[in-house]
């Protein structure tokens, strides 16, 4: 194989990262981060509860992020780390190299070459060294999340499991509407994608069946978990039966709860609708594709607006290799082709978190089409700039926001016309969405409000380390 196509599907691979992020979320360079993915999500979560204002009780409560899966930054390679942080005292966190440093945060780099067992057992040493309250571990569908519960098992020490997508109804959703041509590939691909990986949706769909699995076997011998919508809770009965399940909200990125929120613009015949991910099949960028015509039947010039990279292309000589690598993103573009709006879409490229924020404040509608979400950071970041949203009312949407007062959602997430209709319902309005704007402000900041998350989230662990006494 020609050496720079392979150099830049593994470029592509890196700055996709994992689309199998409990997604909630989204990639690495609009939902997450700064662009590191779920690194930066550990860094905020570790600033907000290391400073809540006061100190716990117990100041030995350990804290666990699981990061199973691969990180790259600048080609370091994070696989096989799992994150630990310690409330109140001290953090401990995977960093990447230049990255800045928390207050009294320090790098682990957990031992264990890979192998579960050896990482279960660095774990327990690591359990047996600090000797912990209690064991708190973010996301249950990768083998860090299980090697860190059996170690906590081994130590004697209460796990609090925190749901963050549901990973069995993300699996059953991963595609649809993507029609069966795109979603088989032979043999030949298969190897190909073995030596240089792409995003094959068979061999996606299997990785998303698998983290379902894994998830599923982890939770079932769950005894507490935390959630946060009506939709984590119902999987958990089903999925930790015996466990017992505690509300929690998200605290996001800080950026977006200070400065000047949105407001309505004179768009004319351009408005801007912006859709925070797109690159795999979950986030229903097929949808959205298909509602555009009806809006821009109305609006000649509106733009689809979609965070994060555009397939790649190195031109007509590799194309037909890189689209059978790649056959979401052929279907994607194929169909905007078929559909004649490839000219009103445009990618912006990786965004940090204050790019991030400027592609709200200059959209007019944002847009969230998914399958399938439990609380897409994403939404939750739209609703405190207080931009007028239209979502798909799947999974944990509707607990996050009230259907014609904070927002638009509408029913079947793969229902092209509902989306269009909720677009321009928005669009014509005479405020241009500015009331559904401000409600829906006012409900991300009691949501998302940082102190009061911290605080539930300290009583759960003294809940939990009451229970726990003989």
């Amino acid at each position: 194989m020609n050496g720079n196509l392979a150099a830049d599907f593994r470029t592509d691979a890196s700055r996709r990262g994992s689309v199998a992020q409990n997604d909630h979320t989204g990639i690495i360079s609009s939902e997450r981060t700064e662009n590191l993915g779920k690194i930066q999500l550990i860094e905020r979560r570790a600033s907000r509860l290391c400073k809540p204002g006061k100190r716990l009780d117990h100041d030995d409560i350990l804290c666990i992020v699981d990061t199973g899966y691969a990180l790259t930054e600048d080609n370091i390679e994070l696989r096989g780390k799992c994150v630990l942080y310690r409330l109140c005292r001290r953090a401990v966190a995977v960093r990447s190299a230049g990255s800045q440093l928390l207050d009294d945060a320090q790098l682990l780099d957990v031992p264990g070459n890979g192998c579960l067992r050896g990482v279960e057992a660095a774990f327990l040493q690591l359990l047996q060294q600090l000797r912990p309250d209690l064991v708190h571990i973010w996301g249950t569908e990768y083998d860090a999340a299980a090697a860190m519960a059996e170690a906590a098992k081994a130590a004697g020490l209460p796990v609090l499991f925190s749901i963050q997508g549901v990973m069995r109804d993300c699996a059953a959703h991963l595609c649809d509407g993507v029609p069966a041509a795109y979603r088989r590939s032979g043999a030949l691909w298969h190897t190909l994608d073995r030596i240089v990986p792409g995003e094959l949706l068979d061999t996606m769909q299997a990785s998303f069946d698998a983290l379902a699995a894994k998830e599923a076997a982890l939770l079932a011998q769950a005894r507490y978990v935390t959630g946060r919508t009506a939709f984590d809770r119902s999987a958990c009965a089903a999925l930790a039966p015996a466990a017992r399940y505690f509300a929690c909200n998200e605290t996001l990125r800080p950026l977006f709860y200070t400065g000047t929120p949105w407001h309505a613009r004179e768009f004319g015949a351009a408005p801007v609708l912006f859709l925070p991910q797109g690159n795999y099949p979950l986030k229903n960028l097929h949808t959205a594709l298909r509602a555009l015509p009806a809006v821009l039947a109305a609006y000649g010039d509106a733009q689809l607006v979609i965070a994060g990279w555009p397939p790649l292309d190195k031109g007509p000589l590799l194309r037909p290799v890189i689209d059978r690598m790649f056959p979401y993103k052929r279907y994607c573009k194929q169909l905007a082709a078929a559909l004649g709006i490839t000219g009103h879409i445009r990618y912006t490229g990786p965004l940090d978190a204050a790019a991030m924020r400027q592609a709200y404040l200059e959209a007019d509608v944002f847009l969230l089409p998914s399958c399938c979400e439990n609380s897409p950071n994403s939404l939750g970041e739209a609703m405190l700039l207080g931009l007028p949203c239209v979502a798909a009312a799947v999974g944990g949407i509707p607990s996050m926001l009230e259907n014609g007062r904070e927002g638009l959602l509408y029913g079947d997430a793969l229902d092209d016309k509902a989306l269009a209709d909720a677009v321009l319902h928005i669009l014509q309005s005479a405020d241009g969405g500015m009331a559904l704007g401000r409600a829906a402000r006012a409900r991300a900041l009691q949501t998302h409000d940082a102190a009061r998350n911290a605080g539930e989230l300290e009583q759960i662990y003294k809940t939990i380390l009451q229970e726990e006494q003989p």
